[in-house]
């Protein structure tokens, strides 16, 4: 899906001159962005670096204090996140936030239930509508299980479930929302070599499948062996964007990452 000329792909998302205070801390400090559909995009950064700040500024749970996000063109800062999420952009977090005692399944259909037209009325009186909404939840619930291979923990209690395989669910029920463009906030966190390894073909393989992705990360193997393009971020303000050989190259990048008196021994 990554295009091979990026140039040519449309903007789907953008951050224009995007800041957020919170009294005197400036967390966020006029960073630009451009995703194109079809990116697998990373945004990097040391740890403090602001990262998930502007993730949540990204999908509305926060409201920048300047600048705008650009969904289609359309600004989008200052929604709620559900409003964005019906404009077809979804998340995950970087703690798991499954309901561990609910099956596969169960956590999957409570992804859908966003695209449904169900009110009270039709759920006490079971109408139409409720049945139709109810047959489209269980079969996109698991459509969605078949393709990413978890159908046979379907009902299985989602705690279960092996770590890695946990954060499979928890972007299965983002899936659910049907985005477009899907941001995951560091999905290889606390995972073994094995795991991240699977979960990087897994990230690779949605993207095959038309969806545009948006990963924070700590683990820079990770980032510069699945995304195309990277942003990086150091305390709160964006220091370069690139492709990864780029982002190795850069010198910024390196005293970020490394410090200056290393870099200069070097």
């Amino acid at each position: 899906m990554m295009s091979k000329n990026r140039a040519d792909a449309p903007v789907l998302l953008e951050a224009r001159g995007v800041c957020k205070y919170f009294g005197g801390l400036k967390a966020i400090e006029n960073v630009d962005m451009t995703i194109r559909k079809g990116d697998v995009f990373g945004i990097i950064g040391p740890n403090g670096a602001g990262k998930t700040t502007f993730f949540n500024i990204c999908t509305g749970v926060f409201a920048p204090t300047k600048g705008e996000i650009l969904l289609h063109g359309e600004n989008i800062a200052g929604l709620t996140p559900e409003e964005i999420a019906r404009k077809r952009m979804a998340r995950t977090f970087q703690n798991i936030q499954l309901f561990k005692f609910m099956s596969v399944l169960e956590n999957v259909q409570i992804g859908c239930h966003i695209n449904t037209k169900t009110r009270m009325f039709d759920a006490v009186f079971q109408t139409k509508t409720y049945k139709k909404d109810e047959q489209y939840i269980a079969e996109r619930s698991m459509d969605i299980l078949q393709k990413i291979g978890l159908e046979e923990f379907a009902e299985m209690k989602a705690g279960n479930l092996p770590y890695g395989s946990q954060r499979k669910v928890e972007i299965a029920r983002a899936l659910a929302l049907d985005p477009e463009i899907l941001l995951l906030d560091e999905p290889a966190a606390g995972m073994n070599p094995n795991e991240t390894m699977e979960l990087r073909e897994f990230i690779l393989q949605l993207n095959e499948a038309g969806y545009t992705i948006v990963v924070i990360e700590h683990d820079m193997k990770f980032i510069m062996n699945s995304c195309n393009h990277i942003l990086v971020l150091n305390f709160g303000q964006k220091i370069f964007e690139g492709a990864p050989e780029q982002v190795k190259a850069n010198h910024d990048v390196q005293v970020a990452y490394f410090g200056k008196g290393i870099i200069a021994r070097g």
